[in-house]
C-alpha cells in the first residue's frame, strides 16, 4: 500500500559489494552532482521505497563509514561478495519485509522515482521489468512469493534463470536510464555531461 507521505511500503535491495573491474577505479564514491554515485542512486530510491537494504563488500567499511546511522539505510555485509551479483540479492533478501521487493543497481543514479511507481503499479504474481524482454532494464519488482525460490539456490545461479519459472511483465519503459548503468570510464563521462547539461538547463530555463 501506498503511505500518506508518498513513498511505497516496500523496501528495496541494492547491491553494492562488487569490485568496479570495468570501471579500473572503485566507482560508487565517484563525485555525481553535489553527491556520489551511490548516494544518489539511493536517494532515488528513497524517494520511491521505504527502505533501502544495501548490500556491500568491497570496501564495505568506507560505504558503512559514510552511511551508517541514515534514516531507512539498513547496510548488510556481504562476505562472499567475490562470488557475484547473486549472492548480493541472496544476503540483502534474507532482510526483507514487504510483500513485494526491489532490486535496484547502486551505479544507475539516474533512474528517476517514476520508474519505481510505474512498476508498483502493476504488481503482480512474479516479476516486473521496466524494459523489454531483450533490455529488461533497473529496477526490478518481485513478489516475495519468490523469495524461497532466490534463497534456497547456490551463490553462483543466476536471477534471471529464477524469475523466468514465473510471470513476467515487461513495461517496455521509453526510459534510457533504465539501462544506464555506470560501468565504465566512458559511462561516466557520459554521466557528467550529462549532469553539466541537466545543471544549464535548470540555471537557464
Amino acid at each position: 500500500m501506498e503511505r500518506p507521505d508518498g513513498p511505497l511500503d516496500v523496501d528495496c535491495i541494492m547491491p553494492a559489494a562488487g569490485l568496479s573491474s570495468r570501471m579500473g577505479r572503485w566507482k560508487l564514491m565517484l563525485p555525481y552532482n553535489d553527491s556520489t554515485i551511490l548516494e544518489a542512486s539511493i536517494k532515488n530510491a528513497l524517494l520511491a521505497c521505504s527502505r533501502v537494504i544495501l548490500v556491500v563488500g568491497h570496501r564495505a567499511d568506507e560505504i558503512v563509514a559514510k552511511l551508517q546511522g541514515r534514516a531507512n539505510i539498513d547496510i548488510v555485509i556481504n562476505p562472499d561478495y567475490e562470488q557475484g551479483m547473486f549472492s548480493s540479492i541472496q544476503c540483502g533478501l534474507q532482510y526483507v519485509n514487504s510483500e513485494y521487493f526491489f532490486i535496484a543497481h547502486a551505479d544507475m543514479p539516474r533512474i528517476a522515482p517514476a520508474v519505481y511507481q510505474h512498476l508498483w503499479q502493476k504488481r503482480a504474481l512474479g516479476t516486473v521489468f521496466p524494459g523489454d524482454k531483450t533490455l529488461t532494464g533497473h529496477p526490478v519488482l518481485i513478489s516475495h512469493q519468490l523469495k524461497s525460490q532466490v534463497l534456497e539456490k547456490p551463490q553462483h545461479y543466476g536471477m534471471k534463470a529464477i524469475l523466468r519459472d514465473f510471470p513476467i511483465q515487461y513495461l517496455n519503459l521509453d526510459n534510457s536510464d533504465i539501462h544506464f548503468d555506470i560501468d565504465t570510464p566512458e559511462a561516466y563521462e557520459k554521466l557528467c555531461q550529462l549532469s553539466q547539461e541537466q545543471y544549464h538547463l535548470d540555471k537557464n530555463p
